[in-house]
């Protein structure tokens, strides 16, 4: 998921630098049973017992503890607790075990929560009748997959239904495979071109996801997207295709999104959605794609400074969170409070710290703790923008403490230091601020030789002089050095990245 975020002047593009520096472990049984919710665990615990329900199993015990201690793990004591001191062997077997129980547990529980599912459903229980020679009940079940997979236009999952139809033909009178080759090749000429569209739109999304300022630089990517999508639109046999609908509307918007054209996105997605709508395009299979539009259009807005209006969307994007019994709600939830948060912050900064607070302590954000340090990132901003700075800072130290600040890309945590010294020096806290200079440049000393980082070289040294000028801002050298850095080539721009807006700051400050 892309999203355009700006809070404050500081954090335009924290949410994507975020994504592109965290890295944590993964841990696939943890993961798994560490974000399960109620209904799933209560699943899980009736699948577990429907054979033995006898008390103290070691595969339970080691399930509670896992979900008990998430997102935390220390194999020794559980260890020690299931089997004593020893080899690990049993317990890693006894892991891999409950591995697969949790996901037959998943699979059995989802196997029809969608129709992409119930149609593999289908074909699975279509393989295993075949392998019994009971060929009826086989083609009953490809029929029924062929005929919900050609409406919602799954085209991927059509081509495997019709190889397993013409596979089936050798082994049974019943069906002439004349009827599903040309079927089969039609297909795989949609098929075909509608992929040609998902590999450029690949290289569009990961050249956005990797890049921190939306930069378009590579327009060949963006024309030969256009040229496709122009082919397609012509041909009569895709113009009323819903998915290829769907397919354009990803494509558009995300052409939008890279050359940062907030505007014309604004106007297409007002466009789209008022017209998806109508024609009733939304339902259960494309559910995400509404939730993904509608934060689209929140943000886009908010870009072009409609802040009310971005709030009225905001609106329907939780009423939408709640349809089809909130299936895609806890997906969704961090962006809906991001939604509340940017547009309040551009007028009742309270209330955007209300909800980053009230964020924070969700359960659902809590299980995840990329969301963790982004809310303490974004609050030590609103408050040191709201002028309180001893709240600031005390979000800035609990960031810090986060156990996944120590996964960011060391850039992003040499910025957030430098975002504390800042603070520390309105605090007027100088003697710590002093020790921390000598830290900061100890510990990022590499950084500080690179030219990427000259702008917090020169902060570095702005701030170093303030302290020992506090009296005189008048200081030669002093004023010097504020003018390079304000005066560098792209520094408004720059500043963009800053997790507090270093030209903002030193503006404020009258030199």
């Amino acid at each position: 998921m892309v999203l355009a975020v700006k809070l404050g002047e500081g954090l335009e593009y924290l949410y994507l630098i975020l994504i592109k520096s965290y890295a944590p472990k993964m841990n696939i049984l943890q993961d798994m049973i560490g974000f399960m919710n109620k209904e799933e665990i209560r699943h899980f615990k009736l699948f577990a017992n429907r054979t033995n329900a006898s008390a103290g199993r070691k595969d339970l015990l080691l399930f509670d503890y896992i979900r008990q201690t998430f997102p935390d793990y220390d194999e020794d004591k559980i260890q020690k607790k299931l089997y004593g001191a020893g080899d690990k062997n049993t317990l890693y077997r006894l892991k891999n075990r409950l591995m697969e129980d949790v996901s037959k547990s998943f699979a059995l529980q989802y196997f029809e929560s969608t129709d992409f599912n119930l149609i593999l459903n289908h074909i699975a229980l279509a393989r295993l009748f075949q392998s019994r020679n009971q060929h009826e009940i086989a083609l009953h079940f490809l029929t029924r997959a062929e005929k919900k997979a050609f409406e919602l236009e799954i085209l991927e999952l059509l081509d495997l239904i019709y190889n397993e139809l013409i596979r089936l033909s050798q082994e049974t009178l019943e069906i002439n495979p004349r009827e599903y080759i040309p079927k089969r090749k039609a297909n795989r000429i949609k098929l075909n071109r509608l992929q040609e569209i998902d590999d450029i739109l690949a290289d569009v999304v990961y050249n956005i996801k990797t890049s921190q300022n939306f930069s378009g630089r590579d327009y060949r990517i963006l024309e030969e997207l256009q040229k496709k999508l122009d082919d397609f639109t012509k041909d009569k046999a895709f113009k009323n295709s819903t998915q290829l609908r769907f397919k354009v509307y990803q494509s558009v918007s995300r052409m939008m999104l890279q050359k940062q054209d907030y505007l014309s996105l604004e106007k297409y997605l007002l466009k789209t959605f008022s017209e998806f709508e109508k024609q009733n395009l939304f339902n259960r299979s494309t559910h995400e794609a509404k939730l993904q539009m509608l934060t689209y259009l929140i943000n886009s807005l908010f870009k072009n400074g409609k802040f009310d209006l971005s709030l009225e969307y905001t609106d329907r994007l939780e009423k939408a969170m709640k349809e089809y019994n909130g299936m895609l709600k806890e997906k969704y939830l961090f962006y809906y409070y991001n939604s509340l948060v940017i547009n309040y912050s551009q007028s009742d900064l309270e209330k955007a710290i209300g909800i980053l607070n009230e964020a924070k302590e969700n359960a659902v954000i809590k299980k995840l703790p990329f969301y963790i340090v982004f809310i303490y990132a974004n609050l030590a901003v609103l408050n040191f923008d709201n002028k309180d700075f001893k709240q600031a800072i005390r979000n800035l130290v609990k960031l810090c403490q986060e156990p996944g600040f120590k996964n960011l890309d060391i850039g992003l945590r040499f910025k957030v230091y430098v975002a504390e010294l800042i603070i520390r020096y309105e605090l007027e806290d100088f003697d710590f601020l002093e020790h921390k200079l000598e830290q900061v440049k100890k510990d990022f000393h590499l950084l500080l030789n690179k030219p990427e980082y000259a702008r917090q070289q020169k902060l570095i040294e702005i701030i170093h002089l303030m302290s020992r000028n506090r009296s005189d801002k008048t200081n030669k050298v002093l004023q010097q050095t504020v003018t390079r850095l304000l005066n560098a080539k792209h520094s408004d721009v720059q500043a963009q990245s800053d997790l507090i807006n270093y030209n903002t700051w030193l503006r404020s400050k009258t030199f």
